[in-house]
């Protein structure tokens, strides 16, 4: 079976809806600010990427959105924008029935854990607030997503650290195929700057530090003078459809789902390895029935890390060959941050509207290329446009080794 993507939603940096989000990338537009939350238990400040304007009250009602965690808040937000964009609203109870849900975070309801840790630790406190078990839950957003859209097929979550979101919408992809469902409400949402969170990243060593005036600079994927990742907190959400359902009903399909793979290095915790990845793209490439030669775009995952950047250049080489200086490769991380559970799905997105408006944003901040970065053609300084796109690639690779690539189709 085709599977189609008829919808699309999220919660991002820039406030506006997923057009907006886009025009924001192709002008290189940085989303990265210094955050310096005024509750912090100890002074915090670090670049990072967060939406101070979502309103969970005003988006979802005050009765739910106080009980979820901001993760779930900014996930169920994003899951009704796409589930409103696929013109789902008025599909009766069996439709709804053969739909489902599946879901990425890496980290869950950090935020409630870390409120109940204070109230325990700094504030001597002798109990936690009484949903603090399922605020924090895994399976939260998932699950607030189903209730309140009604969907009763399959619930699902996927914690797979980098690469959760992606590889949820990947399994839901193949669901879809396989014929058990018509219907599949795919992504992921992260909310992770809590100050413990925080502070562990720090101590592994990979966040940007903060530069002066350069905050906005922090996250420099590929680029020589690089220092690390970015934090951001948002939401992605995508609604697969079986595509002979989505054309009865004459839904407007934005792409075609065409191929998923999904590996493990099998070698390290953190430090990623360039087999595993290139294993991941030729298995998606070989499950949607493409030759390297017939991909026109690359969303690296590209976090500015001095192990990750490299390896996964590596990759590419290895599976494009001398092709891989003529694709075009970007990683728009670079602007709107590491949105952890989230950022697969947001990727995913992006490698769609690049298909449909055939404009590729460029890596911001990328004056000089590594040397250990070369051989692939990056996308700098200004958008790519007017372009000819068939068939996109997007890659998510994570800490504990796994990697998860879809690619896209033009519809």
């Amino acid at each position: 079976r085709r599977v189609a993507v008829t919808g699309l939603g999220l919660v991002n940096p820039y406030e506006g809806d997923v057009e907006d989000f886009f025009a924001h990338l192709l002008r290189g537009d940085s989303a990265v600010s210094i955050y310096a939350p005024d509750d912090s238990p100890q002074p915090l400040s670090i670049p990072a990427v967060y939406c101070p304007r979502f309103d969970a009250d005003a988006l979802l009602g005050r009765d739910q959105a106080h009980i979820m965690d901001r993760y779930s808040q900014l996930g169920t937000a994003a899951a009704v924008q796409a589930w409103r964009d696929a013109g789902l609203e008025t599909e009766d109870d069996a439709e709804r029935a053969d739909a489902g849900v599946a879901w990425g975070t890496a980290v869950g309801g950090v935020l409630s854990y870390d409120y109940g840790y204070r109230d325990l630790f700094i504030r001597g406190r002798t109990r936690v607030p009484p949903l603090s078990v399922v605020l924090g839950m895994n399976n939260a957003a998932a699950s607030h997503i189903a209730i309140k859209l009604g969907l009763a097929g399959p619930c699902l979550t996927y914690s797979v650290a980098c690469a959760s979101s992606a590889t949820a919408i990947g399994e839901a992809f193949h669901r879809i195929r396989r014929g058990e469902v018509a219907t599949m409400l795919a992504g992921g949402s992260d909310a992770p700057l809590a100050f413990g969170v925080v502070r562990a990243w720090e101590a592994l060593r990979v966040l940007a530090p903060v530069e002066g005036n350069a905050t906005a600079r922090a996250c420099r994927p590929f680029s020589a003078d690089r220092t690390g990742l970015v934090l951001g907190e948002g939401a992605g959400a995508l609604v697969l459809e079986d595509w002979e359902h989505a054309m009865a009903r004459g839904a407007r399909i934005y792409a075609e789902v065409t191929g998923y793979g999904c590996t493990c290095d099998h070698i390290h915790l953190v430090k990623p390895d360039a087999n595993g990845q290139v294993r991941a793209m030729k298995l998606a490439l070989t499950d949607a029935g493409l030759k390297p030669d017939d991909i026109d775009y690359i969303n690296a995952h590209g976090t500015a890390t001095r192990e990750g950047d490299p390896t996964e250049i590596a990759a590419i080489r290895a599976v494009f060959g001398e092709r891989a200086a003529d694709i075009p490769v970007s990683a728009t991380k670079s602007m709107h941050g590491h949105l952890m559970g989230a950022t697969g799905a947001v990727e995913a997105i992006v490698s769609i509207l690049a298909l449909r408006q055939g404009s590729i944003p460029p890596t911001a901040h990328l004056d000089g290329i590594d040397p250990a970065c070369a051989g692939v053609h990056h996308v700098t300084g200004a958008a790519l446009t007017g372009m000819t796109l068939k068939n996109v690639l997007s890659n998510s690779f994570a800490f504990g080794g796994s990697n998860a690539v879809l690619t896209f189709r033009s519809a």
